[in-house]
């Protein structure tokens, strides 16, 4: 009997050329073969030579990371690929949670918001809009606290994040 491979979660960064279809032959890349995307963040980085950085999280054993980032780094659009879990990175999340609450329930949600640091930034009389950013699990924590108290809607960026340290590639 063989031991199986752990299944990991990593963060791999991508620098793409910034047109048209570049973002769906990396989404079809992972669709094709049945990667599963947990995270996926895009945004133009540097006007200069027109490129764009994406932030994929995703799960799978070694072995199909390093799959998954082979062919990332095969692919014509592509100039460089990180797997950003083998270093040290930041990586932050930024959440807006809809909270309706009264009475009691509503205090509760005030006092835990405080804790996170999460900020109100809508308020009415049966509701509040929290903002908060930080990492994945922060979030998740902060929403499985507040659906009792009345979270009723969410809304995720998806992780974005950085190696720490000198500039990549110098």
């Amino acid at each position: 009997m063989t031991k199986s491979e752990p299944i990991e979660r990593h963060l791999i960064a991508a620098i793409v050329d910034n047109e048209a279809g570049v973002l769906a032959r990396v989404i079809g890349l992972f669709s094709g073969r049945g990667y599963n995307i947990e995270s996926l963040t895009v945004a133009q980085v540097d006007d200069a030579v027109n490129v764009s950085r994406i932030n994929v999280v995703t799960t799978g054993t070694p072995m199909v990371i390093a799959q998954i980032i082979a062919q990332l780094d095969r692919l014509v659009p592509v100039h460089r690929v990180t797997d950003l879990t083998e270093g040290r990175h930041v990586e932050r999340e930024l959440a807006l949670i809809k909270v309706q609450a009264s009475g009691e329930q509503r205090v509760e949600s005030l006092r835990i918001a405080d804790i996170f640091r999460a900020r109100a930034v809508d308020s009415t009389d049966r509701s509040f809009v929290f903002e908060l950013t930080g990492t994945t699990e922060k979030l998740d924590d902060f929403i499985r606290l507040m659906k009792p108290l009345g979270a009723v809607n969410v809304s995720r960026t998806g992780v974005v994040a950085i190696s720490r340290g000198p500039i990549e590639g110098q």
